[in-house]
C-alpha cells in the first residue's frame, strides 16, 4: 500500500491546517531552537536558565518541550537577548 505524499508549503504548521497562525508559529519555533540550543549547549540546570534569563523554571520547561503556544514573539527576543543571542530579522516577498 502506498500512502499519500503531499509536498510540503514550507511551513509545517500552514501544511497541517494552522492557516491563521501559521506564520506567527513559524517565527516562534525559529526564534525557540536557538535558545533551546543555546541552553542546552551551555549544560546548566532549567533553574539556572530561568535566573539568567528573567523567567521562572516552569517556563524554561515549557521552552525546552517545545510547547510554542506558551510564548509570545516578544517574550522569545527579550530571552534571546538576555541569552546574549542576536536576532536578525529579514523580510522579504514570499515565494522569494
Amino acid at each position: 500500500m502506498n500512502p499519500d505524499i503531499t509536498e510540503s508549503s514550507g511551513n509545517v504548521f500552514r501544511d497541517l491546517g494552522f492557516y491563521t497562525a501559521a506564520e506567527s508559529l513559524r517565527v516562534r519555533a525559529r526564534l525557540m531552537a536557538p535558545l533551546e540550543r543555546s541552553l542546552r549547549e551551555q549544560g546548566i540546570t532549567q533553574a539556572e536558565a530561568a535566573e539568567e534569563l528573567g523567567t521562572t523554571q516552569a517556563r524554561i520547561s515549557a521552552l525546552m518541550n517545545g510547547k510554542i503556544q506558551a510564548f509570545s514573539i516578544d517574550a522569545l527576543i527579550n530571552m534571546l537577548d538576555r541569552a546574549g543571542l542576536e536576532v536578525d530579522v529579514n523580510v522579504r516577498p514570499k515565494n522569494a
